[in-house]
């Protein structure tokens, strides 16, 4: 039976996942994270942390099949 992993930013997570279906939506609310994380660090201290929702690209991130 296939597992699937997550490599998020450049680094693999710890979580498998039964289907490939499951480690996207997991993936996708990651992506929602940084966001929602970009957005805090905004509210908070805007002059040191700039966010423009128009020009924010969420972090990349590959699904793999784990053996």
């Amino acid at each position: 039976m296939a597992r699937f992993k997550i490599i998020f930013d450049g680094e693999e997570q710890d979580e498998v996942f039964a289907t490939e279906e499951e480690a996207e939506d997991y993936a996708l609310y990651l992506c929602s994270c940084c966001r929602t994380g970009a957005e805090t660090l905004h509210w908070s201290n805007p002059g040191d942390y700039d966010y423009d929702e128009d020009e924010f690209e969420d972090p990349e991130y590959e699904i793999v099949e784990e053996d």
